[in-house]
């Protein structure tokens, strides 16, 4: 299947030029035709999983063009079981995303549709993309789209939002671009080959000391920007509280996740000596996050601040899944990279549906919501249980083979995670509670309307993922099982060349 992932990647970008070519007045047929290019593109992008084959390692669906081979760049795009369930993930969320974003963006809805388009396409390309320069082209390009929808769509302090999140996301990349080209240039002078295809970069064994350990601090530091880790979080908040719900959702589903995906693509087979070194200290900055992470959104009085900061407690278990290299660890990662994306990414569109109603998203101005939306309450419920890792529901399995896997290499740090998973359920709860029980204070609570056909139509497909990855997640890591393993031996087999370098 030649051409199916630039297919997917780039139908898109082709339906936002589609969008561009129907005249403003028609807004009802620019909405129509947005959500059916997202669907289009999921439809797409299904025959990747059925057409997979888990048993392999190596990268499927290969797509391979000269580009421009003087310098060494190629066009070159393919996924393993690492990237797979994160393509599915991103073109699963945008048509439904697209579809909650029907009502609420009241202003340039044409506009919005072609930012989120474009958007999709630079999300699709930094997970399939197997050529460095390709990879940070679509890693900058997808900054613009992004810093489009916080800061024309947003909410009052939009702009400062939106120019935070740049300069953060900017920093970090600059550095990732140095690094790449140092890379390129030492991989030249050894071998004799200039090139940045990942592939072959991988197969090279860097050195170890200072040089490694600054090209993957360059690195390092991209991605933790972009997970956010503690301390490189401030941005997310205001992020997420300024940006139109369509906006957080993808920003919590899928762009955070491009953090975690760069570690594992990057960080640990390109530099698997400084990774190993450098893997306490992730370890201390990932448990750090989730205890911050759960702290501080206990205390926030605005339910979509609650949400944004529990991001950082959940991509911190993340982190901790990745650098265990355990063959749980990392599994348990890349699924909770999934399962944080369909929660996190539900709790966002349910308080961008209560926002609609009532035009706050302080807790204290609800309580008693069950006798007035039911329905509202009860998947309110699912994914708030489902957010704080109860079994039968997703979140569960990736905490649990997280932890599995931290308490194989460090029981000490494994501890202090598990934590997290208490005040998880202090401030989630504590905010349901507040939120839905109890009686109705509040007079403009008394006559909300329930769920919409549309809502259950963009929350169904949600929950039916929540229910099924908790009851059988063996659909899902079964695909990543044989990805990860080979990327274990791989780390491990270049940290033993490095070291018998050293020893030389």
């Amino acid at each position: 299947m030649t051409g199916l992932l630039t297919l997917i990647t780039f139908l898109p970008a082709a339906g936002a030029v589609l969008v561009f070519l129907v005249p403003r007045r028609r807004e009802v047929a620019t909405k129509t035709i947005t959500v059916a290019v997202a669907a289009a593109t999921f439809a797409a992008s299904v025959p990747l999983y059925w057409g997979f084959d888990p048993t392999r390692a190596d990268y499927q669906f290969p797509d391979w063009h000269a580009w421009m081979p003087t310098l060494g760049i190629s066009y070159h795009l393919g996924v393993d079981g690492i990237s797979l369930l994160l393509v599915l993930l991103t073109t699963f969320l945008m048509p439904l995303v697209m579809l909650s974003a029907w009502n609420a963006i009241e202003s340039r809805w044409k506009e919005f549709a072609i930012t989120m388009l474009l958007l999709e396409t630079g999300m699709l390309g930094v997970f399939v993309a197997l050529d460095l320069f390709l990879f940070y082209v679509f890693w900058e390009a997808m900054l613009i789209p992004m810093y489009l929808v916080i800061g024309i769509w947003g909410g009052g302090n939009r702009v400062y939002a939106a120019i935070k999140f740049v300069l953060y996301t900017l920093a970090g990349s600059l550095l990732m671009l140095v690094a790449i080209l140092a890379l390129y240039f030492q991989h030249g002078a050894a071998t004799g080959i200039y090139t940045f295809d990942l592939p072959v970069l991988a197969q090279f064994v860097l050195p170890a000391g200072l040089n490694q350990n600054l090209l993957f601090l360059a690195f390092a530091l991209a991605f933790a920007i972009k997970v956010p880790m503690f301390p490189f979080h401030t941005w997310l908040p205001d992020a997420h509280v300024e940006a139109p719900t369509a906006g957080s959702v993808i920003l919590a589903a899928v762009l955070l996740k491009m953090g975690t995906y760069g570690f594992l693509r990057f960080c640990l087979p390109l530099f698997p000596q400084a990774s190993l070194m450098f893997a306490p200290w992730m370890f201390l900055l990932a448990v750090i996050g989730i205890i911050y992470g759960a702290w501080v959104s206990t205390v926030q009085p605005d339910i979509k601040k609650l949400v944004a900061y529990s991001s950082v407690s959940h991509l911190g278990f993340v982190v901790l899944g990745l650098f265990t290299l355990t063959p749980q660890g990392i599994v348990g990662g890349i699924i909770q990279m999934v399962n944080h994306g369909l929660s996190t990414g539900a709790l966002f569109l349910l308080v961008g549906m209560i926002y609609e109603r009532r035009h706050t998203r302080l807790i204290a101005e609800f309580g008693g919501l069950w006798s007035v939306i039911p329905a509202f309450s009860a998947v309110l419920m699912i994914v708030t249980l489902s957010s704080l890792g109860l079994p039968g529901l997703n979140g569960f399995v990736g905490e649990f083979l997280i932890l599995v896997g931290a308490f194989q290499v460090n029981r000490a740090v494994a501890v202090f995670a598990m934590t997290g998973i208490i005040f998880a359920a202090v401030y989630l709860l504590w905010m349901y509670q507040r939120v839905i029980f109890g009686s109705v204070t509040n007079e403009a609570n008394r006559r909300l309307p329930d769920l919409t056909p549309r809502e259950w139509v963009v929350l169904l497909p949600v929950l039916l993922f929540i229910v099924w990855i908790g009851v059988y997640p063996a659909t899902f890591t079964g695909m990543t099982e044989t990805s990860v393993q080979s990327l274990i031996t791989q780390v491990q087999s270049k940290a033993a060349a490095t070291a018998a370098l050293l020893a030389k």
